[in-house]
């Protein structure tokens, strides 16, 4: 028991374990993860309804979107963003690899006559001939993602854009980073049974890497017949931090907000969302 409490208890090295894609494609928790999508009052998953609104709205007329226009969104989740776009007619493709969101995403596009590819696929390993005039990456999802896949999926991006095509894609903040603060938890049924649909004990080790600008929510569910450890990596930024990585990847920073929905850049925010061009 002691060995097995010195390895729930350990701290690992940043980004040494990946497993986003189990957390996403486990069909208990998937189900759960699209009950928070598709709350349209709270900031779970993703945002409430009224930011997406407005989101979407700004992001139109900020990039002068069209029926013309080719938009990637890399997590699309159910389709609350890609949905909107192509409600203006544009050339819309979405990305995710839960496979619960995409159906969901694919049947609200079937019901609403909406022309949306959507792609069941994890987008570190995405490709297509297709080039797009925006790519969004939203929800922080970026901050999940360790140094070398940060600069694979630039480079990514890069090759997938056209021509002075544009990224938004939004991160934490040294703000948030700042709030942030190492705890060990145990519960019976951890976070009110969100791990599984029987009964399981739940540890959630919070470390900070001070250096790194990184934290990790380690969760260990121990089951009756199994256990599963999930790593939950957020890397935050600084203003100068996100605009290296963007400009080293082959970009020009456009513009820096507060929000994806356009509210002026403020140190003091818990977020910063960033756009950039594509260097010709």
């Amino acid at each position: 028991m002691f060995t097995e409490l010195e390895h729930i208890n350990s701290r690992p090295d940043p980004f040494q374990y990946y497993t986003a894609e189990a957390l996403w494609t486990d069909d208990h928790i998937s189900k759960r993860m699209l009950t928070f999508h598709l709350n349209e009052m709270i900031d779970i998953s993703s945002r409430n309804k009224k930011f997406i609104d407005h989101s979407v709205e700004w992001m139109i007329s900020n990039f002068g979107l069209t029926k013309n226009a080719t938009i990637c969104d890399f997590g699309c989740g159910p389709g609350l963003y890609t949905s909107r776009l192509a409600a203006i007619g544009a050339d819309v493709t979405g990305i995710d690899f839960s496979k619960r969101s995409i159906k969901y995403a694919r049947n609200v596009a079937s019901t609403k006559n909406l022309k949306i590819d959507y792609v069941l696929q994890n987008y570190l390993v995405y490709d297509t001939d297709k080039k797009f005039d925006l790519i969004l990456m939203i929800m922080c999802d970026y901050c999940a993602l360790s140094p070398t896949q940060r600069k694979y999926l630039l480079q990514k991006f890069y090759k997938l854009l056209n021509t002075n095509g544009s990224v938004i894609l939004d991160v934490y903040s040294l703000h948030a980073f700042e709030q942030r603060e190492e705890k060990s938890v145990y519960e019976v049924n951890l976070l009110n049974g969100f791990w599984a649909p029987t009964k399981y004990y739940g540890f959630l080790n919070t470390f900070k890497y001070d250096q790194k600008k990184v934290v990790l929510d380690k969760y260990t569910i121990i089951e009756k017949n199994k256990v599963r450890t999930i790593y939950n990596w957020l890397q935050y930024f600084s203003k100068k931090s996100l605009t290296g990585e963007l400009k080293q990847n082959g970009f020009t920073i456009e513009s820096i907000y507060s929000d994806v929905a356009g509210k002026p850049f403020d140190p003091d925010s818990d977020e910063m969302a960033i756009i950039a061009k594509k260097t010709s």
